[in-house]
Parts: structure tokens; sequence; C-alpha cells
């Protein structure tokens, strides 16, 4: 198959996450400058920075279900975005949704923080919301959390929202690419596609913190490995239709100075949620991961939609970040942009 072309490339929207700019602390109205500056023409909304931004902008604390007072916040939001020229492309992340026992106080939870986050999105303008396939520590049934994800469908259908459901790698239940199409076949809904992460699923399928090499030991040799990834690459191309693909997330990955703890943190996370917290630079900055191959693949099924800048950079120690220069890092992911569809058309 030919690359794509330079022209299909050139008409691929750039969008930048805004929890990957400094932190909730630092000014969102700079970040947001610092972002449109850098020739991105869309944001994904961070939940943090809203709540950050609605506390500062009160003079008070504004806690993460006080959804009216973060409604009136996201307004302005919309407003500082709109004089930025910035589309606010989707919120996120949604996280541990799906798979609560039924009538539990986790679910009611679920539920309840679902309809505030639909108040919020009319706020903002956004027509997406993006969905983590949950990591909680209870068993999940798959047929349980498929149920959920459809009536958070439904009720996301009347505003005409959409679910971009996201695999993440240390989930409990989804890691990989193929578990959440397989989910989102099952969900069948026209409002349920994917959110594609290169990190997520290279940083699963084909990588490990917990490693020495970084890579998947075990059974597979590194040769295995890599033509076992090369295929889940081709199944990825032929099998997702590009309309399902609602938005890739770009980020590269560090291998950890010393392999990560295979055993959860004190705080329940996992290695791969440690490493993705902090050792995530932009491509081609010192990572090593399989980016360029892993967005081929979802070139390859047509998709021609935004390309988002999702990454926690902490530097190679996952420590030295200082964010002196928020410009200079949006520019710097940018170029990185850049190179990548140079990389894609050759």
């Amino acid at each position: 198959m030919m690359p794509p072309s330079k022209d299909s490339l050139s008409m691929i929207p750039t969008c930048y996450a805004t929890v990957s700019l400094g932190t909730p602390d630092h000014p969102f109205d700079k970040k947001l400058e610092a972002i449109a500056a850098a020739g991105f023409q869309g944001i994904e909304l961070g939940f943090p920075d809203l709540l950050s931004f609605a506390s500062k902008t009160l003079g008070k604390d504004v806690g993460p279900q006080e959804f009216e007072l973060l409604s009136n916040a996201g307004l302005e939001v919309k407003r500082i975005c709109r004089e930025l020229g910035l589309k606010i492309v989707m919120l996120q992340p949604f996280s541990n949704f799906e798979g609560w026992k039924p009538q539990s106080e986790e679910r009611k939870d679920a539920f309840r923080r679902a309809k505030g986050w639909i108040q919020i999105m009319k706020a903002v303008g956004t027509d997406m919301l993006q969905v983590g396939s949950t990591d909680s520590p209870i068993p999940i049934s798959r047929d349980v959390a498929i149920s959920d994800l459809k009536e958070l469908a439904d009720l996301l259908a009347p505003h005409n929202f959409r679910l971009a459901y996201e695999n993440w790698c240390w989930s409990t239940h989804a890691p990989d690419w193929k578990d959440v199409w397989e989910i989102a076949k099952k969900v069948d809904r026209p409002n349920f596609g994917l959110c594609l992460d290169t990190f997520q699923s290279a940083g699963g399928e084909w990588a490990d913190p917990t490693t020495r090499s970084g890579l998947l030991e075990g059974d597979v040799e590194r040769e295995g490995l890599q033509e076992k990834f090369e295929e889940s690459l081709k199944s990825l191309s032929v099998t997702i239709p590009a309309e399902k693909i609602y938005i890739l997330q770009i980020s590269d990955a560090y291998k950890p100075k010393e392999p990560l703890d295979p055993k959860p943190a004190e705080n329940g996370m996992r290695p791969r949620a440690r490493w993705s917290s902090c050792l995530r630079p932009v491509p081609f900055d010192g990572g090593y991961l399989p980016v360029v191959d892993f967005s081929k693949a979802v070139l390859k099924t047509g998709f021609r939609g935004w390309f988002s800048t999702e990454v926690f950079d902490g530097g190679p120690s996952g420590q030295n970040q200082d964010w002196k220069d928020m410009p200079g890092y949006a520019n710097k992911a940018m170029q990185a942009h850049e190179r990548l569809l140079r990389e894609l058309s050759e």
C-alpha cells in the first residue's frame, strides 16, 4: 500500500490536551495561549484544569461534583477558546465508569458523574467525552461493562454527543485496542467510537516498563515480539472502520532508567499507570515506542481525524519538568507533529 499523500496528511486537524502542558496550578489562560500560538487548532479539555480554573475564578475550592459551578467556569473557558480560535474537541478523562455491581454506590456515583459531565459538555461546547477503560480492582464482567457503556451512549445521544472509548494499557478488563473494538461492536451505538493512543497500544502490546529491556519478555523473543506487533497493526488497519475512530492521541515513552516494580504502588497504581503519568514525551524526543508504525496503521483505515498530543513529560527521570517555558514546549510538540507527518508520508 502506498503511503498517505502529503495533501491528505495536511488536512489532519491538530489538538493538544491541556493536562499535557504545565500543571493544573499554572494559569489556564496562559496554557491556552501557548497552545494556540504553537498552531494547534483544538484542545482536549482536561477535567483537572477545569477544576483548578473554576477554583481560582471563584476564589474558593470547587469540588469535582459541583457541576453547576464547573459549568459556569466552562462558559468562560469556551469564551477564551473562541477568542483564541481553539475548538474544544473533547472533555477528558472520564474514568472508572463501567462494570460496577448493580445498585452499588459506586455505580450510582458513576452515573451521577456522567450526568454532571454532560452538563459541563453543554457549557463548554464540546460534543465528545473520552472514557478510559476502567482500572477498577474489582472483577469486571464484560457484559455488565457493555451494558453500562450502552446506557452512557444513550445518555449522550439526545445531545448529539459522542463517546470516545480508550484502551488504557493498565486497565483490568480492556487494555488492548482489540478489547475496546470488541466492546464497541457489542455496544453497537452510532455515537460510540474509539480513542486510539500510540502509548496505550504500543506500551501495552510491545513495551513493558518492568523489564530491563523495556520490552515485553517471556516466551517471545524480540524478533517474535516485533512480528506479533506488526500483525496486530495489520489487523487494526483492516478491522476498524475509519468512522469509528474519533481521535488519535500521540505520545512516546521513555524507557525507565530502572525497571519499575511490577506490583501496584501503595496508591494502587499499576506499573504502566505509573509509567504513563510522568514518562511520556512528545515523539522524537528521547522515547523508544514505535509511534510512527502505530500511526501508519491507524491512517491505513482511512482515518484523517484529530491528531492530539497527549503527553506527561517529567523528563527521562520522570521528575525534571519545571514548565518554565510552556510556549516553548507547545512549539516543540508542534514540531514533533510536523515531523511525524513527514515520516508518515515516506
